[in-house]
């Protein structure tokens, strides 16, 4: 039945392609540092951008390349220097979409951005394909537009808290590839080996055989990781209004740091995304195929799956407060033999309806997200996550097993106390036990083992303070404080205190008297100092020192890591692993 479906999908790709002919765009990316921006820009600006909703990620590079453009036309944005270099950066990143116009002040720009080997064709006759900085390859035209570069991530360093002496280290190497054809056909690959020696709690922070954030990790004989990193889709405009995206890679929903909804916290997954915008409103659907992980072999050997439906639906009240609703559900039908059930296929049905009439006991949630635009200086946002509650225990005071909700407050300050360039955001989370967990793994909200919202799970309260500083075109410093209560299962347990989503929540201590921390109390400080500073386009050399510290009531759940690293990246994202 499955393979019948993307059969059909196929066909219908076939139908659309041969029908339509709307201009579409590959998607950035996700990368914390990126976004942040585009985040920048938007607040300035003072007004939601017209062709993308920033708690829907990731965008489309024409959509920020737009943004762009209208500030650039309006001229009432009060910008930096360092916003003028973020422009430029912004544009010649997705220089297809700039009418031949990349930077705003391209030879300012091209004297900080390019390699040495760039400038030597100043004034001469131009290369036909190294014309940009952003691409080792590039070409465009209306049959044909394409992008390849080398990627890379490489860091050394040590962490002296730990026990162990070894030397950390980390290496990745691949390429990226994304295009248009015929300006109809959206495309993007990449592909990278890694290999590397992490600290302790990283390795730890995922199931045996995996890596956060990514999928099937091998240990190697020094206790370090070995993994491929692979993400790829397609994507296209059946209507002017709609946009179709089909591949493997990250979704995630909400303005914060972190995603009490949907987050890039696990691994990629298979997808098919359709967004409808029209106007204030933007409708996205998703539906996803995942790993159950904790059923290692299903049929025919192979993992088991599970499946999630999930839509969101988010409307511009004003140009500057934008509220969200979100339903998902997650299921499986391997016990009954059975794939995708088709009853969650609709794209404009109340799944919990759905739930109800097919007589299943599939994992419903559903949530809230909310972002304002204060006077060109600040953001507000929030999330709201109701994973399953019963009217009479909600407010009877009984602290049932039942009131599973999650809860984020943030808000981002830019320029903050009129110092130019230097923007703060200060970020509250909390979630109650036993939320996003079910009673297996085909329908609790994971993928591969990790959280599909935080990377903590359940049973805690969290505080994080972030700031970012440009020092100039080149230089920035990060700094991230983190501050983190939960409450742990006993070692060894098979009991569950309601903080770990793979574990069954019929395996609860109790169904009243539930509080968030109950259980093996563990209190995290973790403090991160960045500093990074720009080659050339894309091409960063990152200097880091970490304090992370658990304390804990239980010796096992103790931890303390003192790191200081050096890294040299080139198109890969920055890995904050921050928990």
């Amino acid at each position: 039945m499955y393979q019948r479906i993307i059969g059909y999908f196929i066909i219908l790709l076939n139908f659309l392609f041969s029908s339509f002919s709307i201009a579409q765009s590959a998607f950035i990316p996700m990368n914390d540092d990126y976004e942040h921006l585009i985040d920048r820009l938007e607040i300035k600006r003072g007004r939601f951008s017209e062709g993308f909703n920033y708690n829907v990620k990731p965008f489309e590079r024409k959509a920020v390349v737009a943004l762009t453009d209208s500030i650039l036309k309006e001229g009432t944005v009060s910008l930096t220097a360092r916003d003028w270099d973020a422009i430029d950066y912004l544009r010649e990143d997705s220089w297809e979409w700039t009418k031949g116009f990349a930077a705003t002040d391209s030879v300012k720009y091209n004297q900080w951005a390019r390699l040495g080997w760039y400038r030597k064709w100043r004034g001469q006759r131009q290369p036909k394909y190294w014309k940009h900085a952003a691409d080792l390859y590039g070409q465009h035209s209306k049959d044909w537009d394409l992008h390849f570069n080398f990627v890379t991530n490489n860091f050394i360093g040590f962490d002296d808290g730990a026990q162990s002496n070894k030397a950390l280290f980390f290496t990745g190497r691949g390429i990226e590839l994304r295009g248009m054809i015929n300006e109809k056909l959206g495309f993007y690959t990449f592909v990278a080996d890694n290999q590397g020696l992490f600290p302790q709690y990283v390795r730890s922070f995922s199931p045996e055989y995996s890596f956060p954030g990514e999928g099937l990790s091998k240990t190697t004989k020094n206790g370090g990781s070995d993994f491929l990193s692979a993400r790829g889709y397609i994507t296209f405009k059946p209507l002017k209004y709609i946009n179709v995206k089909f591949g493997n890679d990250y979704q995630s929903f909400g303005s914060g740091y972190r995603s009490m909804i949907l987050s890039n916290n696990s691994s990629p997954y298979l997808f098919l995304r359709m967004d409808t915008r029209f106007g204030k409103f933007q409708y996205t659907n998703l539906w996803t195929s995942m790993i159950n992980d904790q059923s290692f072999t299903g049929r025919d050997g192979l993992r088991s799956k599970k499946f999630a439906a999930i839509h969101h639906l988010s409307v511009n009240i004003t140009d500057k407060i934008n509220l969200g609703i979100f339903e998902a559900e997650v299921f499986s039908r391997d016990s009954v033999g059975g794939g995708y059930d088709l009853n969650y296929l609709n794209p404009i049905i109340f799944y919990r309806y759905v739930e109800s009439y097919i007589g299943s006991e599939d994992n419903a949630l559903i949530g809230l997200d909310f972002r304002w635009l204060l006077n060109k200086k600040m953001s507000i946002y929030s999330q709201f996550m109701l994973d399953e509650f019963l009217t009479k225990y909600m407010f009877n005071g009984s602290k049932s097993w039942t009131n599973k909700y999650a809860l984020q407050i943030g808000s981002k300050y830019v320029d903050a106390f009129e110092v130019p360039d230097l923007d703060l955001q200060l970020e509250y989370n909390l979630a109650r036990p036993y939320v996003y967990s079910h009673k297996d793994g085909g329908r609790n909200y994971a993928h591969y083992g990790q959280a599909l919202a935080h990377p903590l799970g359940a049973n805690f309260r969290e505080l994080l303070a972030i700031a970012r500083y440009r020092v100039n075109s080149r230089l920035s410093a990060y700094g991230t404080l983190m501050f983190a209560d939960q409450g742990k299962d006993i070692p060894y347990s098979e009991r569950s205190y309601g903080g770990d989503l793979m574990k069954s929540y019929d395996s609860r201590y109790f169904d009243e008297g539930n509080k968030i921390g109950q259980g093996v109390s563990t209190k995290t400080s973790f403090a991160d100092l960045r500093v990074s500073y720009a080659l050339a386009h894309n091409l960063f050399l990152d200097g880091r020192m970490l304090y992370r510290k658990v304390h804990a009531e239980e010796a096992q759940y103790a931890a303390k890591s003192h790191v200081f690293s050096l890294a040299l990246r080139y198109n890969m994202a920055y890995r904050q692993q921050t928990y």
